[in-house]
């Protein structure tokens, strides 16, 4: 697992397909507002049934996960300033979180498919992202 950091600040952390672990692995730090984990178990593991209570939470900014299940793309970071920061390539079965900054995306091959997980509720693009 790779983190990227400007000023201390997380900017995107990348989980390629190689860093799992067997068991409950939470990739993101609890202070981010999008929690992410991965699972690796075994045939016949069951898992507690639960219901996730109801509270007040609050997310100042939208963040986002990545993953590709096909194909690759390229991400590029920016720093809060707009101000090119950083860029790589994620591929088949890697995963993304991007924090902080801001980011862009480049499809590199034909049929990639990618999930894409957010904070919400989606408000408005008017609301939520400024685009440079």
């Amino acid at each position: 697992m790779q983190v990227i950091k400007n000023n201390e600040e997380i900017y995107a952390i990348i989980y390629r397909k190689d860093d799992w672990k067997k068991g409950l692995n939470f990739i993101t730090p609890d202070e981010l507002w999008i929690q992410v984990g991965s699972w690796w178990y075994d045939k016949g593991r069951v898992l507690d049934s639960h219901i996730h209570k109801t509270y007040s939470r609050e997310a100042l900014k939208t963040q986002e996960m990545t993953y590709v299940v096909s194909g690759s793309m390229k991400v590029t970071l920016f720093d809060d300033n707009l101000d090119y920061f950083d860029e790589f390539i994620l591929n088949e079965g890697d995963l993304c979180v991007v924090a902080f900054g801001g980011h862009g995306y480049e499809i590199l091959d034909d049929d990639t498919k990618i999930i894409e997980a957010k904070n919400g509720p989606f408000v408005s693009v008017e609301k939520d992202k400024t685009k440079f």
